[in-house]
């Protein structure tokens, strides 16, 4: 099983350009680094936004219900509770991803915490609204096409689908972290570069569909290892 893929496609390289255009913003255009840091640390929501509206059209569209796999115990889960399930569990996870990169980064200062996410389009600037849209738009036509355009909605089981963001966002997340720490020594330039690379060699050449696949796999070889005691 390959974890690496041996060949790019044409969503590939629409994602390295995508990737790219802040690092020659801040390289050449004069694009405040800080604002795209929080664009990349935005893009856990946009992705997060998209899986649910994937799970929606699944649920409605193809299987009301599918398999919900807890341990060593299967039952038929319906796909509102998949949907509720990714919601709060992602949810959580973007909550405490933005909290440390604010805290660390210093970003956005609101005071409470709900007036802290109304300061983000403010410190977004028209540099940072402009990539949030490009990503926007990236991501529409990502899953319009490698999504639902190509059928794959409907033969995607509703596990694999609440669980495709994790792998991408666990590296995106840790590094968008690191680099706003890089912010406060003055080499943000640097570090958006490496951003972008780091970005773009996991998103195109790590095949998270097979880690994905592997870690299916060993679960399963595991709960019927149990399943014999």
């Amino acid at each position: 099983m390959r974890l690496l893929k041996r060949k790019l496609t044409t969503a590939d390289y629409l994602l390295i350009i995508v990737n790219l255009i802040p690092v020659y913003g801040v390289w050449f255009e004069g694009w405040n680094a800080a604002q795209i840091f929080l664009v990349y640390c935005l893009e856990t929501v946009i992705i997060g936004l998209f899986t649910v509206i994937k799970m929606a059209c699944v649920t409605l569209l193809v299987k009301p219900r599918d398999e919900w796999q807890s341990g060593k115990v299967t039952v038929m889960a319906s796909g509102i509770f998949f949907i509720l399930f990714f919601i709060v569990h992602y949810g959580i996870f973007i909550f405490v991803q933005t909290q440390i990169f604010f805290a660390v980064s210093g970003l956005v200062k609101g005071g409470s915490v709900l007036n802290t996410y109304r300061e983000i389009p403010n410190a977004l600037g028209h540099e940072g609204q402009l990539l949030l849209f490009i990503f926007i738009t990236y991501y529409t036509l990502q899953n319009l096409f490698g999504f639902f355009l190509s059928g794959d909605y409907k033969t995607i089981p509703m596990m694999k689908l609440m669980f495709q963001p994790y792998g991408r966002i666990f590296v995106q997340q840790f590094v968008v972290i690191i680099g706003s720490m890089f912010l406060v020594f003055g080499v943000s330039k640097i570090f958006i570069l490496i951003l972008a690379l780091v970005k773009i060699y996991f998103e195109t050449y790590v095949n998270f569909d097979r880690l994905l696949l592997l870690a299916e796999k060993k679960e399963k070889r595991k709960n019927e290892q149990l399943n014999k005691f």
